[in-house]
């Protein structure tokens, strides 16, 4: 049978981990009570034996009166305090009635008792209040655009007659109430960070971990108080869609944040026309020129983009409240679990006297929750799934996906193919000699091995991945959240692994054929192009549009690259800035991807010319772009997120990855020149960027490297119990960073290609990068649980605005 703390740890919030009953604490408690207990035991039964010990006043106290009044009232009382102006909620003490009262160690016990449900209390009304809050708000957004959609329906059928309905595009035009208004747009995470700012305020102010007021979404609750309702002067981008209409006697504003290309080339197209207008009225004193632009047309397009953040919006609410009930009941069972262990040390009642109280706590006896669950229930389906309940349940409470053993038994059968076959392979080509340096195998070393060392990589890769998300889940970090992962669309890790060990017995065995048909005597214009079919093939399975071979995953892999590759135009979110952080540990991969398609887009492997695309003069320029192309396309990322949010860390981070850009440029121009003034560059370029990623690897992503920290040179909370891995982790991190060395000092093994000891560093730094992920996602979830962010907040398009303003 499974212990309650298991299960209670297994069950619980991450995020608000800290804001749970401390089950440990108490254990820790109980068992020093018990300790003294035996002690005692052990005490009275030796004065028991020896009969000069014994007093007739202590025997007498027995049976004392006070001792019977003490009996009445119980072992203990619970006293609720009234709420202070400094304190929201009620707060409880127990006192201590006979013998518990000259034991230090119960009244410890009890007074952590007391600090674990006044804490319990106090988070649950604070959370409480917060969803209530965003709810009002998420529910003022809907009465708006119930009454915007209706309009539009309404104009729609007035223009039914009209010949030209179905060529334009019909809109709502709304006056402006005031002139050309600057609207600023925060991304979602300078939002949560100005809240956090608020609340470490509060939290200075108050003993508890937690602060008194809820960390409310203010930017659409209150927007008349922030200047252009979106990041007030610390916001950089304004959007053509932030402008004040009025509708049907209401001000509004509309928020659309700039997540495409078009609404970015719109917003920067908008602040252009905006900055001429303003100079124009400057110099002649007029305003008809912006008088000109006081329309603003919500067309259909604008509608949809609002009922999708609004319909989003009401998600995360639901799973906020879902997320409350959990910790309600959760920590209303550990306060019972608790309370029957104490009992049975102690052989006291107190179980019915206190949870009494804890029954009759807020945390437990408000049912605002409940009731506005079903609310936003109720909302949701009316509004967003056409009154059927069972599709809106699909959004609102997402059913898991079941793992199957048969995911299991194929892991094993695809992993046994794969060595196999892999054995095989290494014994044909160490009897062949291909990989010596000096063999006539030149023509199989330029053109196969190429394929064989791109998806070693690339699985090698995803096969890390797998390894990471088991890591994270028996770590007990949300990757899922962080990365804004579907619930029933995400890989679990035994899906990775299916995916790596079927790809790679795939590989080795094409690799394998084609090989044995070499060594047969078949002539390379026979058969090179087999690893061309097999590129061909893993190409049409990512982009195949049916439902098979995890469709989802691969379509949202595509959205990715393509988020990244059109960098800054889209928006940055968790997940794409990861992703490019892989690509910048995969330059090797990308520079075979590039030979591999030169070589069979082009033809040569039909005549065996290759060393055409070498040749080549856009090739050669192509490779420099592919060797630094990862980090420019991080690089903009990190502008976009400056651009977006004005934290100059961002800038700070550039330069990390311009910094590598010139190494890699610089590395590339080496292997092409190889002259001594190229290899001082390499060597100083390289030496600044490698100082530059150790600094930002330890401290800024990892958050290690802590001088106050109460583990010596970490961060004061770790997800791993052994320090000693983190200390391990620095020093390998240190080591493989170095890797560039091998380009300075040409060192090789024992006559070995020089091919396979650059698909050896490669790999090298593929597994630095496996750990670098894991620590960058512990940071960010320490970062989250530090802050009790377990839903997101989701930024609401319309904003009522004040005359005034």
């Amino acid at each position: 049978m499974v212990k309650f703390s298991k299960q209670f740890e297994g069950q619980l919030i991450p995020e608000w981990k800290e804001a749970f009953v401390d089950y440990w604490q108490l254990k820790k408690e109980l068992k020093r009570i018990n300790l003294l207990n035996n002690n005692t035991t052990t005490t009275t039964n030796t004065n028991n034996n020896s009969p000069k010990n014994k007093s007739f006043f202590s025997s007498l106290r027995n049976y004392s009166l006070f001792s019977h009044q003490h009996r009445e009232h119980g072992p203990i009382q619970v006293h609720k305090k009234l709420a202070s102006s400094t304190c929201k909620g009620d707060m409880y003490e127990t006192e201590l009635l006979e013998q518990f009262a000259d034991s230090d160690a119960t009244k410890e016990f009890f007074a952590c008792l007391d600090q674990q449900l006044n804490k319990v209390n106090k988070f649950y009304r604070t959370k409480e209040q917060e969803f209530l809050e965003r709810g009002d708000s998420l529910k003022k957004q809907m009465d708006i655009l119930v009454e915007l959609k209706s309009a539009f329906m309404e104009k729609q059928k007035g223009r039914g007659n009209s010949s030209q309905e179905s060529k334009e595009d019909q809109s709502i035009s709304c006056t402006f109430s005031s002139e050309t208004e600057e609207d600023s747009v925060r991304s979602r995470e300078q939002h949560e960070e100005m809240q956090d700012n608020c609340n470490n305020e509060d939290m200075e102010k108050n003993e508890l971990p937690f602060p008194d007021s809820p960390q409310s979404n203010e930017a659409s609750e209150k927007p008349s108080r922030i200047k252009g309702g979106g990041g007030g002067e610390d916001g950089k981008l304004r959007t053509s869609s932030g402008r004040i209409g009025s509708f049907q006697g209401k001000n509004v504003r509309i928020n659309i944040p700039l997540t495409t290309p078009s609404r970015t080339f719109s917003a920067i197209s908008y602040l252009v026309k905006e900055d001429l207008l303003n100079q124009s009225s400057r110099k002649c004193g007029q305003e008809g020129g912006a008088n000109n632009n006081n329309k603003l047309h919500l067309n259909k397009t604008k509608l949809h983009h609002a009922e999708k953040m609004i319909k989003r919006g009401f998600i995360e609410l639901h799973k906020g409240l879902g997320y409350l009930k959990v910790y309600r009941n959760l920590n209303m069972l550990a306060f019972m679990k608790i309370l029957k262990k104490f009992d049975k040390v102690t052989g006291k009642q107190i179980l019915p006297i206190y949870l009494k109280v804890v029954e009759s706590s807020y945390f437990n006896s408000s049912d605002k929750v409940v009731k506005f669950m079903d609310e936003v229930e109720e909302l949701f389906v009316k509004n967003f799934a056409k009154d059927d309940r069972r599709k809106a349940m699909k959004y609102l409470r997402p059913s898991q996906r079941k793992e199957s053993h048969a995911v299991t038994f194929f892991i094993g059968l695809f992993t046994g193919c794969f060595v196999a076959l892999f054995a095989g392979y290494v014994m044909m080509a160490h009897v062949s000699g291909l990989y010596k340096v000096g063999q006539q195998n030149s023509v199989y070393m330029e053109t196969a091995y190429p394929v064989l060392s791109m998806f070693s990589l690339m699985f090698l890769h995803f096969f890390l991945y797998g390894c990471n998300i088991f890591a994270w889940r028996k770590s007990r970090i949300n990757y899922g959240f962080i990365f804004e992962l579907a619930p029933t669309k995400e890989l679990k890790y035994r899906d990775v692994l299916l995916i790596c060990s079927m790809a790679m017995a795939s590989v080795v065995g094409v690799m394998f054929l084609h090989l044995t048909l070499l060594s047969k005597g078949y002539s390379y214009s026979q058969v090179q192009a087999i690893p061309g079919l097999l590129f061909l093939a893993f190409l049409l399975i990512l982009v195949c549009p049916f439902n098979i071979i995890y469709r989802s995953s691969r379509y949202r892999f595509l959205c990715v690259i393509r988020n990244i590759i059109l960098s800054p135009l889209y928006k940055v979110v968790m997940l794409d800035f990861f992703m490019a952080d892989q690509l910048c540990s995969q330059v090797p991969m990308l520079r075979n991807l590039e030979y591999v398609a030169c070589y069979y887009i082009t033809g040569s492997y039909k005549t065996q010319d290759y060393g055409y695309c070498m040749r080549t003069t856009h090739y050669r320029d192509l490779a420099y772009a592919v060797s630094f192309l990862p980090y420019y396309w991080r690089a903009m990322q990190c502008a976009r997120r400056w651009f977006d949010e004005g934290d100059t860390g961002h800038l700070l981070n550039l330069g990390k990855y311009v910094s590598a850009m010139l190494a890699a440029g610089a590395k590339v121009a080496y292997e092409k020149d190889g002259s001594v003034g190229w290899l001082c560059l390499v060597v100083i370029m390289s030496s600044a960027a490698t100082m530059y990623q150790l600094y930002w690897d330890f401290v800024k992503d990892w958050g290690l490297l802590q001088v106050n920290s109460k583990n010596p040179w970490l961060r004061n909370e770790l997800m791993l119990s052994r320090k000693s891995i983190y200390y391990i982790s620095m020093g390998l991190n240190f080591t493989l960073r170095l890797a560039w060395l091998q380009t300075v000092l040409h060192s090789s093994f024992e006559h070995v290609d020089y091919r396979v000891t650059s698909l050896f560093l490669a790999a090298l730094e593929v597994i630095r990068r496996g750990m670098w992920n894991f620590y960058r996602l512990e940071n960010e979830h320490l970062n989250n649980a530090g802050k009790f962010r377990a839903v997101k907040i989701v930024p609401l398009p319309f904003h009522e605005v004040d005359e005034e303003d």
